[in-house]
This record gives C-alpha cells, structure tokens and sequence, in this order.
C-alpha cells in the first residue's frame, strides 16, 4: 500500500471519528480515551450518564496509543478526559503538556497528595483512583516465603535459575523499578537488575497471568504481579485456576522496610478539551465512594480513598499490607531514568 493511500485512509479515519463525536454535540457530552479495558467499568460509565445525564463517547487503546493519539491530535483532539493504567505514563504526558491542571477541592481532599500529580499552584494534572500492588507470586512447593519476602532477594543468588517476569520495559515493572531507583540509588539499581537477569529461569515474556501460571506450573519459583490479576484467579471458578490458586502464596515485599510498590489507574483533563465541565465532573464521580467500591469489587483492584469499605473475598483473603510512600510523580520520572539501567544490565 502507498504511503499516499495510507494517509487518505488515516483522514477518512479521523472525519470519521470527527463525525461520531460532532453528532452528539447538542446533547452533553464528554469524550474519553480509556486504556481500561476491563468490561466491569462499563458500570461506572452508565452509572455517571443516569446521575449526570451526560452521554460518554469513549475511545479505548492502551496507554501507549492513547498519548500518541494526543499527540497527534494536537489542539484539534475531541478528548476529555484520559485514563491510563500506569503513574509513569501519567507523568510522562504532564511532561509532553498533553493535560491541564484541575482546581478541585473534592479531589485534593478524598485523593492522597501521593496518588496525585504535582500541583505547582493551578492543581494537579493527572489523579490516581485505585492502586495495586507489585507482589510476588512464589511457588509454595519449591520457594520458602522467607527467601523471597523482599524485591532485592529477587536479585540474590539463593534464587538462581527460579524469577519469570514479563518485559523488564513494561510499564508496570519500569514503575517499580522508578521506585528501587528511589530507594536505593542508580548505582545499587543498575547493580540489582544485572542480579534479576542472572537468576532468570527463562527470558521475558508474557503478561502477569502468564508469570502465575508459569510458577504453578513449576517453570519459575518466583514471579512479579501486579495484585489485581492474582485476585481475579483467585474468585474465578475455574478449575484450572482453582488449581493454580492451590499451588502459589503470594507475598507483599518489604514489609519490614520501605513497604510494597502501588501503581495505579489514573485520570486527567486533556489539555484541548471541549468539555472541560463535563470532564471535571467525570473525574471527581470517579472519587465517589460508589465508583471507587466498584474499582475494588468490580476489578479487584484496592481504592484510592481510604475510607471505602471494600467487599471483596479474593481482596479480603489477600490481606492487609504496608504501602511505600514514595509520590507516584516522583517514580514516574525515575522510570525514564531505569530504561538506560535495563539496557546495560540487558533486561529484555
């Protein structure tokens, strides 16, 4: 195919989208680019449209194709508001200007000022609305708990030959190295992840289901996972997955120190937005106690406001942890700084 019919497919494209958007204009409205993709939020967008009466046109990519599209949107983009699933993309787009500041009370009070982006006078620009937590998943028949209570030990040599994780560049491990980086320095990370890949029983791959599956299967003894995938395992009633639930412990690392990594699902204001009303509106319902119950029983994920109950079995069975502190703003920058320490410690 030609470049030149290329191009003419992406603007036909592009009026498409245009059109879809600029029909429902006399109604209110509000444009959302999700990089959620998990079918129990389709419950938190009905719930907003009976409360509000506004309608949700929604645009679904994962984090990476949505900050492109706003790119290369510019100030023509239709967006609203954008949910991504990762504090270092969060930062990155504050960074390349692709959010405006939100002034709102509601959020600075129900959110934690470490879930949130920096405010430098005008608000944030980009707010966290549920966490999970980087655990490790280990093999109960082959690994002692204590030999892998922690994320350094994942680097030392007692566990040669035992850790699966997926892509060292994937944003949820690039986070919870951004936050080692803090921790322990460039020098100590660079050091550690040349320990990880050492003790590798297989290279990269695969998503963390996959890391699971692999430790109860007996490939790996130790794996990484964000906690929101163990959970959905451990309420399915599969019994393949039932199975897998028996064969695992999962441990919350460093609890006798700095405490266990969060990432989180995060929204903002896009920088052109046409609806910026609707758009604040959205991310405050967002802060709801009846929107983050949903985050936690609906997709197994722990809420941002402290105060929601959660009534979630798999949750409730994990337990309670020790969370680190670290501002997300902070681990967001540190990521951009890990990616040279994964080349040089060749971290696929």
């Amino acid at each position: 195919m030609s470049a030149l019919s290329t191009g003419i497919k992406a603007a036909i494209a592009a009026l498409a989208l245009g059109g879809a958007f600029a029909a429902t204009a006399q109604e209110p409205v509000l444009n959302l680019y999700s990089a959620r993709h998990y079918q129990t939020d389709e419950a938190l967008y009905t719930d907003f449209t009976k409360a509000t009466g506004v309608k949700i046109n929604r645009v679904d990519a994962d984090d990476a194709g949505i900050l492109a599209r706003l790119r290369s949107e510019g100030a023509s983009s239709p967006a609203d508001v954008v949910l991504l699933v990762d504090a270092a993309r969060l930062w990155r787009a504050e960074a390349e200007g692709l959010f405006q500041p939100v002034d709102s009370k509601l959020l600075e009070t129900r959110l934690p000022a470490t879930l949130r982006g920096k405010d430098q006078g005008a608000g944030s620009q980009w707010f966290g609305y549920s966490t999970r937590a980087r655990v490790i998943v280990f093999n109960k028949a082959e690994v002692q708990r204590e030999d892998a209570d922690t994320y350094q030990e994942l680097a030392d040599p007692k566990n040669k030959g035992k850790v699966c994780t997926r892509s060292g560049s994937h944003p949820y491990n690039l986070s919870l190295f951004g936050s080692i980086y803090e921790h322990i320095g460039a020098a100590a990370t660079e050091t550690w992840l040349k320990g990880v890949v050492a003790n590798m029983a297989r290279s990269p791959k695969g998503g963390d289901t996959d890391q699971i599956r692999a430790v109860a299967s007996g490939e790996c003894g130790i794996a990484l996972s964000n906690s929101y995938y163990v959970a959905r395992l451990m309420r399915s009633s599969k019994p393949e997955d039932k199975a897998v639930v028996e064969k695992i412990g999962v441990i919350f690392p460093n609890q006798d120190s700095w405490g266990t990594h969060v990432n989180i699902a995060g929204g903002a204001l896009a920088k052109h937005s046409p609806h910026p009303e609707a758009g604040i509106k959205f991310l405050e319902y967002l802060a709801s106690d009846a929107a983050q119950a949903h985050f936690a029983n609906g997709n197994n994920e722990y809420p941002a406001v402290t105060s929601v109950k959660v009534a979630n079995p798999a949750l409730d069975a994990l337990g309670t942890f020790k969370s680190e502190l670290i501002p997300l703003s902070v681990v967001g920058l540190n990521s951009v700084r890990v990616q040279q320490l994964l080349d040089r410690a060749d971290y696929k």
